[in-house]
């Protein structure tokens, strides 16, 4: 413990910028020292898991009662779920080191429940009952009873295999926006390398032919992991991730999809049918919606792995978008998406959560320090925070209209709206690739046709009284604001969106920390400012507020929530904030204004005039 507040210490001390430190935790897989488990095998007993067979119905999601029996129980006594089912030594990578033994088992479980959850009654009888929810993850399962806590495993008994009737099939639908407004892409998981079966996506618009498209296939290996636990005991062989884009799209209309494996002897495996509504026409005049939040993470919805503990807002945010999703057209995920930090298997875990939104809006996602950051890895800060993933399993499993995949900044239009979505893991200073890409982002856009100009990223480079921003004394990520505030003032953003921070709070219009209007609640005329809102309470454990509240702070809270943008028209814009535990709107502010209140010149932000006729 005198160690962790050293560290914290020092991270203040170095400006390392970890805002949202307060509120993290340790992945609850890395509790496990699975490395050294012993083998204590006790003949008297038993772990038994039903049914065998999973999905007969089609189901990709099944609920497994696993019963135990253990003579000798005891209050730290655990079940891990592990796939593969099998693990033993021969499953190891090799030893170098010839004082370490080759361990029992070398990959973390999947998840795990204590086993004393199945009720009071199992200390005293050593029997009982736990109940788990599995999701088709490619591979068979067994369930090991260990006892001696998580620190220090040993393994008393092991259940039967049991598996989904069909490990392979396609599943978890992620749209995205393509790279032209009038284009979907579906990426999704299977089992099939495209040397088996073929991939592709059967679509049209509601009640016409059907057409097919093909779709690539991507994959990473254990070695394009940059360190452990992601090369080590959290590698997991992720599938195959398939992407196929739907071109030429007819605007607002509703199609149809499912995708499909052709098979060597010219059989087709199917997904479940999906549906999504295409984009607008750029500038279209028309009502469209917008979801934004960061830092939501992934939890277990049979309350396993402590995840109630882990990201206690998760399901909460999750479900409350699932039962609005006829009231939003987009959603955008700034960054600390799954929360993984190098076991790999929870992405399958996250892409599953997330299937009924991102099977039905566009997902869209940008990158944060859980996906990217790992020493020496090219990115921007010399932290561990991804698990060794070094971004390669968020470049992988969602799709984002990147020039480039590894440099995770891209644009985005959708109908009124102009999106420039940053990477905060990389350099954006002044100078650097990343910055030219902004500037020429905020630069491209048509203020006639789309007029609300928003721009995101997951570390806060605008504004935020985070505790620990509030200690470095400047509120913002070092470095945050003073390379952009010029370019967000020039091309007149009208909101700028951040993770990171595990609460909300929005300022009012501001440039160089002085805030150009006093209006709280309504907006109109000329753009001479921008609102920077925090909304990284998407899930995860909450960060607390500096003791000083700043003057441009107008809105606070410590809770667990995401906004809502709703575009009536090219003049009149609504911004909502609303608590996932209720779905109700705790802030909110109008915009109303025209064309020439955007041309208007303002301070910073006016081309050079001359009187030369």
């Amino acid at each position: 413990m005198v160690c962790f507040w050293v560290f914290l210490l020092i991270a203040a001390n170095l400006n390392l910028g970890r805002a949202h430190i307060n509120g993290a935790g340790d992945q609850p897989l890395a509790k496990i020292n699975i490395l050294k488990t012993t083998i204590a095998l006790h003949g008297s007993a038993n772990v038994t898991a039903q049914p065998a067979l999973l999905g007969l119905k089609g189901e990709d999601t099944q609920w497994v009662t696993v019963n135990l029996m253990n003579p000798n129980p005891g209050v730290d006594d655990w079940v891990g779920v592990f796939s593969p089912a099998k693990f033993n030594p021969e499953t190891c990578p090799p030893v170098n080191d010839p004082k370490e033994q080759v361990p029992y088992i070398c990959s973390a479980p999947i998840k795990y429940k204590y086993a004393n959850e199945s009720g009071s009654s199992y200390t005293k009888t050593g029997t009982g009952s736990l109940r788990f929810q599995l999701i088709n993850q490619r591979a068979d399962f067994s369930f090991a009873l260990f006892s001696g806590g998580l620190s220090d495993p040993k393994l008393v008994a092991i259940s039967n295999f049991i598996s989904f009737t069909n490990p392979k099939a396609p599943l978890y639908p992620r749209l995205a926006l393509g790279k032209s407004w009038n284009e979907m892409t579906v990426t999704w998981t299977s089992g099939y390398d495209i040397d088996e079966a073929i991939p592709f996506v059967e679509w049209g618009r509601k009640g016409d032919l059907q057409l097919r498209s093909p779709a690539g296939t991507l994959t990473f290996k254990r070695n394009s992991m940059c360190g452990s636990p992601a090369r080590t005991v959290g590698w997991r062989d992720p599938g195959f991730i398939h992407t196929s884009f739907l071109k030429n799209l007819w605007p607002n209309f509703v199609y149809t999809y499912r995708m499909g494996h052709y098979l060597s002897n010219g059989s087709v495996v199917w997904s479940k049918g999906y549906s999504f509504k295409a984009s607008p026409y750029p500038g279209q005049d028309s009502l469209q919606r917008v979801i934004m939040f960061g830092d939501m993470g992934k939890a277990e919805r049979d309350g396993s792995n402590e995840y109630s503990d882990y990201q206690p807002g998760s399901l909460n945010t999750t479900d409350q978008l699932i039962s609005d999703l006829r009231n939003f057209d987009i959603v955008f995920h700034i960054g600390d998406l799954t929360y993984s930090n190098g076991y790999i298997s929870q992405w399958d875990q996250f892409t599953a959560q997330v299937e009924p939104i991102a099977s039905t809006v566009p997902y869209m996602v940008a990158s944060g320090n859980h996906e990217r950051d790992w020493p020496n890895s090219g990115s921007f800060y010399d932290t561990t925070d991804s698990g060794g993933e070094c971004g390669v399993p968020a470049e992988t499993m969602f799709y984002f209209p990147a020039e480039n995949r590894a440099k995770f900044w891209y644009s985005a239009d959708y109908g009124l709206f102009h999106f420039c979505i940053a990477d905060s893991e990389h350099d954006w200073r002044e100078g650097s690739e990343q910055y030219r890409f902004i500037e020429k982002c905020l630069a491209s856009v048509d203020r006639h046709r789309q007029p609300w100009l928003i721009f995101a990223a997951h570390r806060v480079l605008g504004y935020s009284s985070d505790y620990w921003y509030g200690q470095e004394g400047t509120f913002e990520e070092p470095m945050g604001r003073e390379s952009l505030q010029r370019l967000w003032q020039k091309y007149k953003v009208d909101i700028a969106f951040y993770g990171h921070v595990h609460n909300y709070e929005r300022t009012c219009p501001i440039y160089q920390n002085q805030c150009v209007n006093n209006e709280r609640n309504h907006y109109s005329g000329v753009v001479n400012g921008t609102i920077h809102v925090v909304v990284g309470g998407g899930g995860s454990h909450l960060s607390a507020f500096s003791e000083v509240t700043p003057n441009w702070s107008l809105y606070r809270d410590y809770d667990w929530g995401f906004v809502k943008l709703t575009a009536f028209n090219q003049s009149s814009l609504l911004f909502e904030y609303k608590k996932s535990r209720d779905g109700k709107v705790y802030d909110s502010f109008t915009i109303s204004r025209d064309y020439r209140d955007i041309l208007a010149c303002v301070h910073d932000g006016c081309e050079s005039t001359t009187l030369a006729s």
